[in-house]
């Protein structure tokens, strides 16, 4: 059973908006299994889904470029924050993000790829840990690319232009007028940003995690103590409206909160002169899904000195 500490409590409200005895509850209930115990405290009806800005850990920078059709974002993360506004660090970001256009944009790819200065980008890499004094890592990458239209690039909490905590991309397809397309670009990728949907489409979503939430409105609905038919009603009910939430072309569109993403899309293909598919975005959210690890300061240090006497 992993330990119920304080700081595990307060993740778990953090990340569910639950109250402190329930939490503390839930974690119990589950041997202090933090998935689990989002998911005990949903079927409770004590909580919303998970946020996933709680994952949310790691320092650094997400960095864009788009070059014609083709677009890439890149995350590099740091050990501090401060790390992230250092000049060399934001150098190496933009450079590397800039290299993901015409280099395989994989990782080990990236990491293979020359430095323009000479080198590889992971000896420049290994280069700036040395003379900043800090760990660094090339996390992952993405590239989009349009046959013809636009790829349009948007950065939350911009440190420098092109550098921020968020980054996005948004492939549109389209013969349409070019200026058009970019300011609908630049709005879905706003919109992309603040909604953080899951997939293009509801039937794009992660398997597992439909499976999840199915599980979720089953055990929510048997409480109910409606009949089996009705029961399997609300719970397809529920996952219908889950895929509709978390599916870009289904969502809500932030600037107006009324009118699916789908059709604004298709509204504006009459500005464009042209049809628009929206084919595809990326977006990246520094550390997200990382777990940053925790220390005790003073236990460290007593360990340290016991070790020096």
């Amino acid at each position: 059973m992993a330990e119920i500490t304080a700081a595990t409590v307060k993740e778990l409200r953090e990340r569910t908006g639950a109250g402190m005895m329930d939490c503390k509850k839930a974690l119990g209930e589950t041997q202090g299994d933090m998935e689990a115990a989002i998911d005990w405290l949903r079927t409770k009806g004590l909580a919303a889904a998970a946020k996933k800005a709680g994952r949310t850990a790691a320092e650094g920078l997400v960095g864009v470029a788009v070059s014609g059709t083709r677009g890439s974002v890149v995350e590099v993360n740091s050990e501090t924050d401060f790390v992230a506004k250092n000049e060399q660090f934001q150098e190496f970001v933009r450079t590397v993000a800039e290299l993901a256009l015409t280099a395989n944009p994989t990782v080990e790819g990236l990491l293979a790829a020359s430095w323009p200065a000479g080198g590889t980008v992971e000896e420049k890499l290994t280069g700036n840990i040395a003379t900043i004094g800090e760990n660094q890592s090339l996390r992952r990458a993405a590239v989009l690319q349009v046959n013809e239209g636009v790829v349009v690039s948007y950065v939350h909490n911009a440190a420098a232009p092109g550098l921020g905590k968020i980054g996005v991309l948004v492939a549109l397809e389209s013969s349409g007028d070019k200026a058009a397309l970019e300011t609908l670009g630049k709005q879905l990728a706003m919109h992309i940003a603040a909604a953080n949907p899951q997939a293009l489409r509801g039937e794009d979503l992660d398997p597992a995690t439909v499976e999840r939430e199915r599980a979720i409105a089953t055990e929510k609905a048997s409480e109910s103590g409606k009949p089996a038919d009705i029961v399997a009603k609300m719970v397809d009910g529920a996952i219908a409206k889950f895929r509709k939430e978390n599916a870009l072309l289904s969502q809500l569109f932030v600037m107006d909160n009324k009118t699916k993403v789908e059709d604004v899309v298709k509204a504006e293909a009459k500005n464009a002169g042209a049809a628009i598919e929206l084919k595809a975005y990326v977006r990246f959210q520094l550390g997200e899904g990382i777990e940053k690890q925790e220390s005790d300061f003073a236990a460290e240090v007593a360990a340290a000195a016991g070790k020096a006497a």
